[in-house]
């Protein structure tokens, strides 16, 4: 081959290299994602509240485009966090923004009092630990009683409970002490009509909802062909319970003579554990145990993380959020293993603690009309139910049906 020809095709090699780099770098140019922080507004407030549920959207007042993910922002750590999200230009092209948000925790100590509280003379307490006073964020807040008071000499103290976390959040309570002599003689209780089972079945059972009970050991034992006739369609059983913090989980002794009744009667069957548990881990160990106590038996309702013990929960030292991450651990465990979760609270615990659970409610609030105003799937209304085939008090409940 002569020189000509080698330099022609050398000469149509490179112009061939030429475009393809030319093509490559026009397309990398039309391409490219750039930064570009002047096709949006941002609002004036971009700070949030810890663990609150923010989206890049809360933060942007308008936009020549539009964002493609709306994502949510993590906002389980304080201070200053950068957050980049992608959106289209009026032209479709991909564009990136960014902007700085500030998480703070503005919410003082939850202080559990009410303006009059009682203890017994001579009682072996520490006042201020006794009553609970819990953060949403800080482990262990500074809790103390302003004024004088002597637990060994009835009477009624003026007293002041404060509360600060480590963000300087103040709570403060003003509350009568009464120191109940010793000698006191309790008032005898008042006869109160009991719920009558039929009746609640006469008042709630329709095509969105129907009627049950829950039972424990406490109520001995159960005649469930009975329970079945006088209307009920469901039962809730206690499967065991947590020996109190760290302590071993005990078998309800009526467990499995309860569940084994229950279905040869066809009731609905979900069940219910009492935990005592102070950790993520804890929880988690608590729903494997669940789970294989009930593996063998067909579950048509949910399995719930009943958790009570807010007595002990200053001695925890788990803030509102870890708490709430402790059921979490617990429900998402026996979700993983197929079944449904939900978890137990009352009105005021459902408003005031467990603020940050997203799964099924079960509700106790004994009234004959709630005012809860969040979603719940099961309501427990009184604990004095009658109804045939169990001997004393029983709790009644009223399971609402999914809309389709």
């Amino acid at each position: 081959m002569d020189k000509k020809k080698i330099t022609a095709i050398i000469s149509i090699c490179t112009i061939i290299i030429a475009i393809i780099i030319a093509s490559g770098v026009i397309h990398y140019l039309n391409n490219r994602i750039i930064v570009d922080n002047t096709l949006f507004v941002l609002k004036k407030d971009l700070d949030a509240e810890v663990y609150s549920k923010k989206k890049i959207s809360d933060y942007i007042s308008s936009i020549k485009g539009k964002i493609i993910e709306d994502k949510k922002i993590n906002t389980e750590r304080l201070g200053e966090q950068n957050i980049r999200f992608l959106y289209y230009d009026k032209k479709k092209r991909k564009k990136i923004g960014t902007f700085k948000i500030n998480v703070k925790d503005k919410e003082p100590p939850l202080i559990w009092l009410a303006e009059d509280h009682y203890v017994k003379e001579k009682s072996e307490i520490n006042l201020a630990e006794s009553i609970m006073c819990v953060d949403n964020y800080d482990k262990k807040p500074n809790c103390k009683i302003e004024g004088e008071f002597d637990i060994n000499t009835p009477g009624d103290y003026e007293l002041k409970y404060t509360a600060i976390d480590k963000n300087k959040n103040k709570s403060e309570i003003n509350f009568t002490l009464h120191v109940i002599a010793e000698n006191t003689e309790k008032k005898k209780a008042r006869n109160i009509e009991k719920t009558q089972f039929q009746e609640i079945v006469e008042n709630h059972n329709n095509e969105n909802a129907e009627v049950g009970i829950d039972v424990s050991k406490w109520q001995g034992n159960i005649d469930f062909k009975k329970v079945k006739k006088a209307g009920a369609s469901f039962v809730m059983i206690r499967i065991g319970s947590q020996k109190g913090i760290d302590g071993e989980y005990i078998l309800d002794p009526y467990f499995e003579k309860n569940i084994k009744s229950a279905l040869e009667e066809d009731l609905k069957v979900g069940i219910y554990f009492y935990s005592y548990a102070d950790s993520e881990k804890e929880a988690e160990k608590q729903a494997d145990w669940v789970i294989e106590e009930v593996k063998q038996y067909n579950l048509q309702l949910p399995i719930v993380f009943d958790w009570e013990c807010f007595d002990n929960l200053n001695e925890m030292e788990l803030s509102l959020f870890d708490l709430n991450k402790v059921a979490e651990s617990f429900l998402k465990k026996i979700e993983k293993k197929g079944y449904n979760a939900m978890l137990y609270g009352s009105k005021n615990y459902l408003n005031a603690i467990w603020k940050y659970n997203n799964y099924n409610v079960w509700l106790a609030h004994y009234t004959k009309e709630t005012d809860y105003n969040s979603d719940y799937v099961m309501w427990q209304l009184c604990q004095d139910g009658r109804i045939d085939g169990i001997k004393g008090d029983v709790d009644i409940n009223i399971l609402y049906k999914k809309k389709e």
